[in-house]
């Protein structure tokens, strides 16, 4: 055996490989073959050079070429010989080279850590009591009353700007310089107070406020402000009160319920109620699985592998970009955000990854195995759940593969948290 194999840690290993005797024949005749695919000589069409032109034409590359093909080749020799379940690509070090003699290298290469879980039989844990109350049902109905209502204004000057009020208003912000930028100006701007779509302080500030009345409300933004010119800028808002709309909703009767697609008002509640309780059991157990993954990492000191780590750091801001440039962020704001966030971002990922090795390492100690048939029974679930039919359902699922892997990921996680809760307490 030319190799050796070192612990450096329970992720991370490292080959040390010495080849006192050198043979690079069979490398070298591959990498001659294949470079003379590609090679223009003159006097010979691409790819018909002779093989000895071509070897001598690229000595040193194609050795160059032969002695990488032998190290990967032992390298994957090893990993295939020892069992090594790889992340990532190894990093090749202390390279020392004979010209067609000898060869000696180290192979650093990070690898799935075996879980060791103690004793999870003492745990206890508590679930958040489920219930529908006539509130909920009364903000689901709100929220499909809100695509019929209308606007109506105001006409009597004596009421004052509340909560829940539309604002038609002039303002212009000013600086403490005294500058007013352009991108602190607007005209018959619509605002729903209490929305929050402004900066902190600037929608109470309008509160009370009665139709042509102006007022100036002096702020602070934010220091975490995504502009940088404004963080922690204290500013002066003239505003100019306009008008004052207030939302009217009209009754939830049995014909309006039946333009949403229920049968009535009665099918309304009933499918509601039956949907928002699916939510809050998803909601309740979501909440008590991050409680348990918790407790599982505190408890458990394992290593993970760097590699891991910045794979899923990677993938979370890939996904956060997204959304800040559906925002509207620039490259240069969302290079701000990730600057300051890293170390959340880091944390979180470690987080995933050590609760992804946890629950792998479960799922195969529990034998949870997923199919087919547990696909279809969470389409029926998930269609019943959202109100939606089935069949579109089905064919979102299904048509993508993707799609379908990420759901039976998450049925094995599902089946693999019902069999842990099974093991720990939980009231």
């Amino acid at each position: 055996m030319s190799y050796s194999v070192e612990n450096i840690n329970k992720c991370t290993k490292k080959i040390v490989f010495n080849f006192e005797t050198l043979d690079l024949t069979t490398e070298i005749k591959s990498a001659v073959a294949k470079k003379q695919k590609t090679v223009s000589l003159k006097g010979f069409r691409k790819g018909k050079a002779p093989l000895d032109m071509v070897r001598k034409m690229y000595g040193p590359q194609i050795e160059s070429d032969a002695l990488n093909n032998f190290i990967n080749n032992q390298f994957m020799e090893a990993v295939t010989k020892e069992d090594l379940r790889v992340v990532g690509y190894p990093s090749f070090e202390n390279m020392n080279y004979e010209a067609g003699t000898s060869v000696s290298f180290d192979a650093l290469v990070e690898i799935f850590p075996v879980v060791e879980l103690k004793d999870m039989s003492e745990l206890k844990f508590a679930r958040d009591k489920v219930e529908v109350t006539a509130d909920d049902l009364t903000a689901a109905r709100d929220n499909y009353l809100s695509s019929k209502s209308e606007l109506i204004e105001l006409t009597d000057t004596e009421i004052g700007l509340e909560t829940g009020h539309t604002a038609i208003f002039n303002f212009d912000g000013e600086k403490e310089d005294g500058e007013k930028p352009e991108n602190m100006k607007g005209a018959d701007y619509t605002l729903e107070i209490g929305s929050g779509q402004f900066i902190p302080g600037f929608e109470d500030g309008m509160i009370g406020l009665k139709k042509a009345e102006k007022k100036v409300i002096e702020l602070t933004f934010p220091d975490d402000y995504h502009a940088e010119d404004l963080k922690s800028a204290k500013v002066k808002f003239h505003v100019e009160l306009l008008e004052i709309k207030e939302k009217k909703v009209p009754d939830f009767t049995d014909e309006l319920a039946k333009e949403f697609g229920y049968e009535s008002v009665e099918d309304f509640e009933i499918k509601n109620t039956k949907s928002l309780e699916a939510q809050k059991n998803k909601e309740a157990d979501e909440k008590l699985h991050q409680e348990i993954l918790d407790k599982l990492i505190e408890e458990n000191t394992f290593d993970i592998p760097k590699t891991m780590v910045e794979q899923q750091e990677k993938h979370l801001m890939d996904d956060i970009k997204r959304n800040l440039q559906q925002q509207g962020f620039t490259d240069e704001m969302a290079d701000e955000y990730f600057t300051k966030w890293h170390d959340d971002l880091h944390t979180k990922a470690e987080f995933q990854v050590k609760s992804g090795l946890i629950l792998e390492t479960l799922a195969k100690e529990y034998q949870v195995e997923t199919g087919d048939a547990d696909l279809e029974k969470k389409i029926i679930e998930t269609a019943e759940g959202t109100n939606m039919d089935a069949e579109e359902v089905r064919k979102y699922y299904t048509s993508n593969d993707q799609m379908k892997k990420n759901m039976l990921y998450a049925i094995r996680e599902e089946k693999t948290f019902a069999k842990l809760k099974e093991v720990v307490t939980v009231k």
